[in-house]
């Protein structure tokens, strides 16, 4: 399976590659970072992220495209361009016939080093080592695309597709993702009682 991982930013988008290899092994395929300048036009930036993203699925061929699924953030801008990022990668994916499956920051932290809490540092010395790199990929954005693609290949998709996120060991939600399943669930009926 080859999985392309993304973490979504509007100023840094990150973007890795990993193909699945027997005995939960992962090899390194490719990384890179989508770059727009805050000064730019809101619709330019996300066109340039688009068109890299679009690129990468018709260069790399990914059989599924794991997104970082991001439910909780203080800063509101920062959650705006998150959101606008995963929208127009999820359109780029939905054009390809690619599947797109979301994780949460926790659920990578813990798949990678095994601690959902783990620090940026630690991702990123993991995500070298189970890739065989001499040092994790820069700016951390990379390394942390590659850490999802990681992450879902060592999740399993069977689980992912249930839950239409990752799931813990027994195959069932996660605490987080009940949390957000049962968010996703009360804006639902707050719409139709409108």
């Amino acid at each position: 399976m080859r999985v392309l991982g993304i973490d979504p930013g509007l100023t840094r988008c990150g973007l890795g590659v990993v193909d699945s290899r027997s005995a939960r092994r992962a090899q390194y395929v490719a990384t890179a970072v989508a770059r727009t300048g805050a000064d730019e036009d809101l619709g330019v930036r996300l066109l340039k992220i688009s068109d890299m993203v679009g690129q990468w699925l018709d260069e790399y061929k990914p059989d599924v495209l794991a997104l970082e699924r991001v439910f909780a953030q203080h800063n509101l801008t920062t959650v705006m361009g998150t959101a606008q990022v995963s929208g127009v990668v999820m359109l780029a994916a939905a054009q390809r016939k690619v599947p797109v499956v979301l994780h949460t920051p926790s659920e990578v932290k813990r798949a990678v080093t095994g601690y959902g809490s783990a620090q940026k540092a630690q991702v990123q010395t993991m995500v070298a080592k189970i890739l065989g790199l001499a040092q994790a990929p820069k700016p951390a954005d990379a390394a942390d695309a590659l850490a999802l693609a990681i992450c879902h290949l060592w999740r399993g998709s069977a689980a992912l597709e249930a839950t239409g996120a990752g799931a813990g060991k027994d195959g069932q939600p996660t605490a987080a993702q009940r949390a957000w399943l049962a968010a996703e669930a009360t804006a639902r009926r707050s719409r139709s009682d409108r």
